[in-house]
């Protein structure tokens, strides 16, 4: 095995992740370990595209149930994503790693639209892709937007960062009975409601033969263990 067992990888943040010891929003030292993670997998030659969600500042599905109408806290929710990404290309901009936001939202004054094609020459120049406002389009998660992003650039794999170490029979924090699996098939999580991603994200990456594996990115280092091939977490294929 080469020390790196992918070329290309699509790494899936949700906001929550950005919250650290937070309540609510971004917590500085949070954010500058993920960025030092995702550049040191960077500059190891895999090319590394992030898409990255806003739960930490808005969920639209959240707002909704507030009474907001659900199109509106969606779009919301998109800007919230394009906040984090901003963060993120900074947090690794101040370590010298070379980055892009690409939103599928236009807002050209403080980042790129995200076009396929530039994303993928991106890739290839070294520099890691942040993807912010989801699919661009509202009833969609970033779930779903992590899944076709990794297809259209042509990664090897989908990881799912989480706060746990993989996808359990039962939720691990309320369940100390709860236990861990190795390995799934698609159809099982869709079938048992496991909570990987949602189903739309899985149906996706099932049609398409795209692996994901689940695991705990607040455990320093897990980031590179995976890309050298490590069998971390649960896998999803």
């Amino acid at each position: 095995m080469a020390e790196e067992a992918y070329r290309r990888i699509l790494l899936k943040l949700s906001g929550e992740a950005l919250l650290g010891d937070e309540d609510y929003g971004i917590d500085p030292n949070m954010i500058q370990r993920i960025a030092a993670e995702i550049a040191e997998v960077s500059r190891a030659g895999v090319g590394v595209a992030v898409v990255i969600g806003g739960g930490n500042i808005f969920r639209g599905a959240g707002l909704a149930e507030s009474g907001i109408d659900r199109v509106t806290g969606d779009h919301m929710g998109m800007l919230a994503t394009v906040m984090n990404a901003l963060a993120l290309q900074d947090a690794l901009e101040s370590i010298e790693a070379d980055a892009r936001v690409m939103s599928a939202i236009s807002v050209h004054d403080v980042c790129e639209d995200y076009i396929r094609r530039r994303a993928i020459r991106h890739l290839e120049k070294g520099r890691v892709v942040v993807c912010a406002g989801g699919t661009g389009n509202p009833f969609f998660t970033t779930d779903t937007a992590a899944a076709l992003r990794a297809i259209e650039v042509g990664a090897d794999i989908l990881l799912k960062a989480t706060k746990v170490d993989g996808v359990y029979t039962s939720d691990p924090v309320k369940n100390s009975d709860a236990e861990r699996f190795d390995s799934l098939n698609y159809d099982r999580v869709i079938e048992h409601k496991l909570g990987v991603m949602d189903a739309n994200a899985i149906v996706l990456c099932r049609d398409q033969g795209m692996p994901i594996r689940v695991f705990n990115v607040f455990e320093d280092g897990n980031l590179m263990r995976l890309v050298r091939g490590e069998a971390i977490g649960t896998l999803v294929s």
